[in-house]
């Protein structure tokens, strides 16, 4: 692990020569000062949890704007695969942007979260390298992310908020490297990933723990007394001295990977019963998992983590219609049965959960769904996001308007950074480490927090 100090000198050196005006962006941050001087050692237990949806999340059926003149927008521009108005469930931000909103009719859990305060909607996010207008775009002045509307590439540059570069660490990573002093030395599952192996949670000296939704994978196959004697031999060859530093590596990789499914599987089956049901799907067993290893962080000597689960099905250039409702309906269900355990274990304030894709949809129908877009809605919740508002700025639903960069495809008016430093800062990220964690923010300079987070 880096030194507090040397992860400074980082910080500055990096995002001086990434942005060119590092010190710049670091003297633009006072809002995120602010947040920051609550998030310091002896703040308490926190985490973060990325609910990433694989596929492109169409967000513009799931907020939709219930006034006369933004619902004939949206409606002109949706055919038949707009909601219908009356079925629209309404909600009241702080700030509505001068429009009237509703949700799915499938998230009605989603609109009471919103309503009590404890939901928040992200506007417009998207991969950026820096304030965008259809108008620099068409005239060839933009600097773009590459590969725009590709899955592959636009998973990669959102959850690596690099934008501009090839992809190394995630910005999950980097922030639990900027926080690793917080937890106990030799504390293990900082990262912890439900859904496999992801980029978003890779650091310079962070590496995920990926384990399953009944808990941590164990070595098997060691059945029977021939297995006893197998596993004995076993051990014997990890705890010899390898004079081939690869083959001590291999040795050494493997005996902290058992060390850490004993300390983990102990603190996993440690943790209470929860009353609040959690859906019988992939999602919800995955925040189920989730909830537990929270409730027991204390036990693994953790004060923050880190968490990347993931669910599937959302490009949906067919069947759209069909297949929304069970979509929206498992990712509301989940999201406030994991809000509803959190509440219960007292951990709710400590806890943020955040929705990510790698692009919204387009708000044209090509007849049976939606296609690769750009800019796209994110929720925020938990007890500490201030919720019951809309963030950022809503675009103007008009097809082929300022705000359409042709086809559908809404041009993001807040970047990934901005979303991703605004929960990092919360997370107890020192402002004077920003500019390592997202290199970019520097072209952000004057709105870097997007100021969800109470």
């Amino acid at each position: 692990m880096a030194s507090t100090s040397s992860f400074d000198r980082r910080s500055l050196l990096r995002g001086m020569a990434r942005a060119g005006a590092g010190l710049g962006a670091l003297g633009a941050v006072s809002r995120l000062r602010a947040l920051a001087a609550l998030s310091q050692p002896g703040g308490g237990y926190k985490a973060l949890v990325c609910i990433y949806l694989y596929g492109g999340n169409d967000a513009f059926n799931l907020i939709v704007p219930t006034g006369a003149s933004g619902y004939a927008k949206y409606a002109a521009a949706r055919l038949g695969l707009a909601v219908p108005l009356a079925q629209l469930l309404p909600i009241q931000p702080a700030h509505p942007q001068g429009e009237q909103w509703g949700l799915h009719p499938s998230a009605a859990a989603l609109q009471q979260l919103f309503q009590a305060g404890r939901l928040a909607v992200v506007s417009n996010v998207g991969t950026l390298l820096e304030p965008t207008t259809k108008a620099q775009i068409l005239a060839g002045t933009a600097r773009l992310p590459a590969q725009l509307f590709s899955h592959n590439d636009q998973t990669a540059q959102w959850l690596s908020a690099l934008a501009d570069a090839q992809l190394t660490t995630g910005w999950g990573g980097r922030i639990s490297d900027a926080v690793a002093s917080l937890n106990a030395p030799g504390a293990v599952a900082s990262a912890v990933s439900l859904a496999g192996n992801n980029p978003f949670q890779l650091g310079l000296s962070t590496i995920p723990y990926a384990m399953n939704t009944d808990g941590p994978v164990a070595l098997s196959g060691f059945w029977g007394s021939e297995g006893v004697r197998r596993r004995a031999a076993f051990d014997q060859i990890l705890q010899k001295a390898q004079t081939n530093v690869l083959e001590q590596a291999l040795a050494d990789i493997n005996q902290r990977s058992i060390a850490t499914e004993a300390t983990v599987r102990a603190a996993f089956d440690s943790a209470p019963t929860f009353a609040s049901a959690f859906p019988q799907s992939w999602l919800g067993s995955q925040l189920l998992a989730v909830a537990k290893l929270i409730a027991t962080h204390a036990a693994l000597g953790l004060s923050r983590q880190v968490f990347f689960v993931a669910t599937g099905g959302f490009d949906t250039h067919d069947e759209q219609d069909t297949a929304q409702p069970g979509l929206y309906g498992d990712l509301a269900q989940c999201l406030a049965a994991f809000d509803a355990a959190m509440l219960e274990i007292g951990e709710s304030s400590s806890v943020c959960a955040f929705t990510a894709s790698e692009f919204g949809r387009t708000l044209s129908s090509n007849g049976r769904g939606t296609d690769h877009g750009w800019g796209s809605h994110q929720l925020v919740s938990g007890g500490a996001v201030s919720g019951g508002d809309l963030y950022g700025t809503m675009p103007d639903l008009a097809l082929e308007g300022s705000d359409d960069l042709g086809g559908g495809r809404f041009i993001p008016t807040s970047s990934v950074d901005q979303l991703g430093a605004t929960l990092a800062t919360w997370f107890g990220v020192a402002p004077g480490d920003l500019a390592t964690v997202f290199p970019n923010l520097a072209s952000f300079t004057s709105q870097p927090a997007l100021d969800f987070m109470a």
